[in-house]
């Protein structure tokens, strides 16, 4: 859209510089231009005047361009009450200011005022005539002295009139300072090197849009926008910055079109209907408003909540009892309301005949007195007062009439006015305060009112800082912007049909917090049943446990739930990612947080764990109970007949086995982790060694009873048993050791076996270690086993083989089964099948070699002497 405005700027400036050209005379040194502009305006004289471009007629006529005569004037249409009062308080600010003794002594300010016709053509003449002035003839002189036309120029009230007339007034460094464009483009100083604003840029006004959105959950909204430079600029920047805040997304983005265009207007009523969006962001001008609430009174689109920009927030023609069941409760953004006392008193002394009559100076006030006063100044329009019309006198009394034109209680464009007319004051004060040898020009000049540039002024205007009377600053940025600040208003919808917007918050920019956003949400009207915010979302917020996924092919807010997977959670509404639990933690049931994972572990608290308990203490029980009895009965044959000494190690060593269990129990210690394996180790080496030299002596003493045999019993003396079973378990204990010393077996928290437990075991550091371990175990037992086998037919006197190959079986029966189960095993299990090996292998031996002598001692103790015991090995021999 910009291009296309500047493109149609050359071809005005042609066309403009054109008219200008002089026309010599041969008659006179004189010049005169070549057409004169025909603008309402009002003019007051001054020793510097200032210019004001306003739209006191909404609309225009132009005439058809045959080119076969001279083309007419273009005819202004629509009176716009507003827009006179617009004019009305630059001329009150210019009358204050003459007034007031300490702002531009003895300097009289002056002003030219002039309609735009809401039409850029016109509005572009009117600031060329500011620019170069409009005086029909003038003497060629040698120099060129005395101040321009204006020095600055208040406007224009539109967007895409301020950049046309910007681009070209910018060239010449002429100060404008607008009261109402608002577009973002205009920030930029390359461009609009002279261009200021006392109203926020369009930048500020999204910004506090968006976070209006966000203040309610409005997370899936409509943008309207008009076709012009406003919207179009408004639209990309309202996307941008959506975008970037991830504050919701467009459900549809339209604009307004210009003129009668029907077709277009239901089309775009339709898609808001069909929408499930129920806020509605409409940027556009007064005129658009309009037009698209009779399509939506057609179609009765009710159900929407509106967000008002800053161009129609105030637009008294909408709020009427007949738009207000749609618009009721809309929230809008406002010019900041100023307080300009004295304003009402000046405007009732406005009267035609205060003004120049013989120019076009009272053009402007006598159609706002017909308009007001219904009537017509002499000479009437053909027919006018036949038909009953009144003459005008000049004389009616403004007060007698009901008119907005009176209305101060909510000045807003006219505050931005009034605050405009001040800054080109204050920096003119500046210039003309200037000492001389200390100015900011050349040469530390300063400037003069009779040789006044433009420029000069724009070095003051830059710095201009002062305070109103209602206790605003006034200051301009890098940019031409002033301080951002703006109200947020309400429509009210009375009981009675009365319509009151009211103030219900603002929204400013703060050096240290950014921008600010404040509601009252109580006072808040709500045109909805619940007389609550309406939701206005694509998908529904997803609750804590779950993540948003997105749907394919439309925008980010529309998206899916999803419950986080295993392991994860989300405690935040609408998260995008499920976050993992930390590694000791598990997700809740309900995915919002992590609770610790469950611990296992072999614990003396859980069944399997005391039924092992009960029966490794049993064990040792049953030991110390056979210990006992045999210590008792020591001097009995049963007891001393097969190696005393070596059954009471033995039993100890059993005792030591069913203890070692009880280290596999419990939660993993680095101390219980090293000891269990090496206790159980050269516990069961000791047992078994006892049970081996057990073996060899009954061989021993088998061979020596043969003839010729006895030289072998002096190889298996009590010394040489003991000997024998020390040394084969120092073996292991050197196993054990250098096991502990190079890998050590160490506590450890496994999480792979289960996702949600924590599993404590105790690793054994050197796979190898363990193995030589039990491999030095099982060579002992088979070996035991083998030798008990040779021997299991031996005399009855002398045989315990045949208890030591049972025994032995069960033995290695117990620990070839246990390998398997141990591997395939997880967790506690594996501790609990290695104790289940170690009790069932030491009952097995308990039982084997120890019952049946328990049995003959206790039970027949016929049986329990030496004749008996020798008695029944002669009788087999």
């Amino acid at each position: 859209m910009v291009p296309f405005v500047d493109t149609h700027l050359c071809v005005l400036v042609v066309f403009a510089s054109s008219l200008l050209l002089p026309v010599f005379s041969s008659l006179s040194s004189s010049c005169e231009l070549r057409r004169k502009f025909h603008l309402n305006g009002m003019h007051m004289a001054g020793d510097v005047v200032l210019g004001g471009l306003f739209e006191v007629h909404y609309s225009s006529v132009f005439p058809e361009l045959s080119f076969t005569s001279e083309p007419n004037q273009p005819r202004c249409q629509g009176f716009d009450t507003q827009g006179f009062r617009h004019a009305m308080a630059m001329a009150f600010a210019v009358d204050e200011i003459n007034t007031n003794p300490s702002l531009l002594p003895n300097v009289t300010l002056g002003y030219s005022l002039y309609d735009n016709c809401g039409a850029l053509v016109i509005g572009f003449r009117a600031a060329l005539v500011l620019a170069s002035g409009q005086e029909e003839q003038f003497l060629l002189q040698e120099n060129c002295l005395g101040t321009p036309p204006v020095l600055g120029i208040v406007g224009d009230s539109y967007s895409t009139f301020s950049i046309a007339t910007s681009n070209v007034l910018g060239l010449f460094r002429l100060p404008m300072v607008s009261y109402f464009a608002t577009c973002s483009c205009l920030s930029d100083r390359q461009r609009f090197p002279s261009f200021f604003r006392t109203i926020p840029s369009d930048a500020f006004q999204v910004r506090a849009m968006i976070q209006i959105l966000k203040r309610f959950g409005w997370t899936w909204a409509g943008l309207l926008v008009s076709d012009d430079d406003y919207g179009l600029h408004v639209a990309r920047s309202f996307q941008s910055d959506l975008a970037q805040s991830g504050g919701g997304c467009l459900a549809y983005s339209e604009i307004l079109p210009w003129g009668d265009n029907p077709a277009e207007l239901k089309r775009i009523v339709e898609a808001m209907r069909k929408s499930t969006a129920r806020v509605v962001i409409v940027f556009a001008h007064q005129i658009h408003m309009i037009q698209l609430m009779e399509e939506v009174v057609r179609q009765n689109v009710t159900g929407l909540q509106w967000l008002a920009s800053e161009a129609w927030t105030a637009a008294v023609v909408l709020q009427t009892p007949h738009l207000m069941p749609y618009l009721g409760g809309t929230l809008g953004i406002a010019i900041r309301r100023g307080e300009i006392p004295g304003l009402r008193d000046f405007l009732l002394r406005v009267r035609p005949d205060l003004y120049d009559n013989n120019n076009n100076g009272s053009r402007m006030v006598r159609q706002f007195w017909e308009f007001t006063f219904q009537c017509r100044f002499a000479p009437p329009p053909a027919g006018w007062v036949e038909s009953g019309g009144a003459l005008c006198t000049g004389d009616e009394d403004l007060e007698n009439v009901e008119t907005e034109f009176l209305d101060v209680s909510n000045l807003r464009p006219e505050y931005n006015i009034y605050k405009a007319v001040y800054a080109l004051a204050y920096a003119l004060d500046d210039m003309l305060q200037c000492e001389p040898g200390r100015g900011p020009f050349s040469g530390h000049s300063c400037a003069t009112l009779q040789r006044l540039e433009p420029w000069q002024l724009m070095h003051y205007l830059e710095k201009v800082n002062f305070t109103t009377p209602f206790g605003d600053q006034v200051s301009f940025d890098e940019n031409g912007d002033a301080l951002p600040i703006y109200d947020i208003m309400n429509w009210l919808w009375l009981p009675d049909g009365r319509t009151n917007v009211q103030n219900v918050g603002e929204v400013k920019r703060s050096a240290f917090k950014g921008d600010i956003l404040t509601i009252d949400e109580d006072k808040i009207f709500w045109n909805f049943e619940s007389k609550q915010p309406p939701q206005s979302v694509c998908s529904e917020s997803c609750l804590p446990g779950t993540r948003m996924a997105r749907k394919k092919g439309q925008p980010a807010c529309c998206f899916d739930c999803v419950p986080c997977s295993e392991g994860k959670f989300s405690n935040e509404t609408d998260s995008m990612e499920c976050t993992s639990c930390p590694e000791d933690f598990w997700s809740s049931p309900q995915h919002d947080h992590c609770v610790p994972k469950k611990t296992e572990f072999l614990s003396y608290h859980e069944p399997l764990g005391i039924c092992l308990t009960a029966a490794s203490l049993l064990g040792t029980f049953i030991c110390v109970v056979v210990l006992g009895i045999f210590t008792y009965h020591r001097s009995t044959p049963m007891v001393r007949a097969n190696n005393s000494e070596l059954s009471f190690l033995l039993l100890v060593s059993l005792k030591l086995c069913f203890l070692c269990s009880l280290l596999f129990i419990g939660r993993p210690r680095l101390w219980t982790c090293q000891l269990r394996h090496a206790a159980f180790g050269i516990s069961f080496v000791l047992c078994v060694s006892c049970i081996l030299v057990k073996t060899m002596v009954v061989l021993a003493v088998f061979k020596a009873s043969k003839p010729g045999g006895g030289a072998s019993l002096k190889w298996f003396g009590a010394m040489q048993q003991r000997g024998t079973v020390m040394a084969l378990t120092s073996i292991q204990a050197t196993i054990c050791t250098a096991w502990l010393v190079s890998s050590s077996p160490a506590p450890h928290k496994n999480t792979t076996y289960y996702n949600d437990k924590i599993v404590y075991e105790c690793v054994v550091g050197s796979t190898i270690g363990f193995a030589v371990l039990l491999g030095y175990i099982g060579l002992l037992a088979t070996l035991s086993f083998l030798l008990a086998f040779l021997a299991r037919n031996l005399p009855d006197n002398f045989n315990e083989a045949k208890l030591i190959t049972f025994s032995m079986l069960i033995f290695c029966a117990v620990w070839v089964a246990f390998v398997p189960a141990y591997v395939n095993s997880p967790g506690k299990y594996a501790d609990a099948v290695e104790v289940f090996a170690i009790l069932a292998s030491s009952f097995g031996l308990l039982v084997a070699l120890f019952g049946p002598k328990c049995y003959i001692i206790l039970l027949r103790p016929e049986r329990n002497t030496k004749k008996a015991i020798m008695g029944r090995g002669i009788t087999k021999s």
